[in-house]
């Protein structure tokens, strides 16, 4: 088996948070089945330099412990769950998922990643509240690699 060189994983990944999000988007705001988003997804998008193993975790593994995720972030939000809006719930899911289970990707590009993310589709200043409540998420299930990088 060839590894990729490090930027391409890198890319490849991107493109499956990219689509992860938006596909995880789509399953909170219309509460279809996963298996019909994957498939759409995978018919109207080329998913040929994506990660499609990510992109199965993602849109497969939030759903799968989405209160979980939810719990983890709730105590570090400055308002109601209910009023985030969907983009921001939805990069707030996703990111607490990466930072619990995906322990193979440094937190600091599940942030960066996340706050580019925001940057695109969410609201003006939504990036600085989704880096502000992931950091503080990531000291919570990262601890140690924060203290480390510190």
């Amino acid at each position: 088996m060839t590894s990729k060189p490090h930027n391409t994983l890198a890319a490849e990944r991107r493109k499956a948070r990219h689509y992860g999000m938006q596909a995880l988007y789509q399953w909170y705001m219309a509460n279809a089945a996963l298996n019909d988003i994957e498939a759409q997804f995978r018919t109207e998008y080329d998913f040929a330099h994506v990660d499609l193993e990510y992109f199965q975790a993602l849109l497969h593994g939030v759903p799968a412990v989405v209160d979980e995720l939810e719990t983890a972030f709730q105590p570090l939000l400055d308002r109601q769950l209910e009023e985030l809006d969907p983009i921001e719930r939805t990069l707030l899911r996703m990111g607490t998922f990466e930072l619990r289970d995906r322990i193979d990707v440094p937190y600091k590009v599940v942030i960066n990643e996340s706050v580019a993310l925001a940057k695109k589709f969410g609201a003006t200043d939504s990036h600085k509240y989704i880096n502000g409540v992931l950091d503080r998420v990531a000291r919570q299930l990262r601890e140690t690699e924060v203290t480390a990088s510190h």
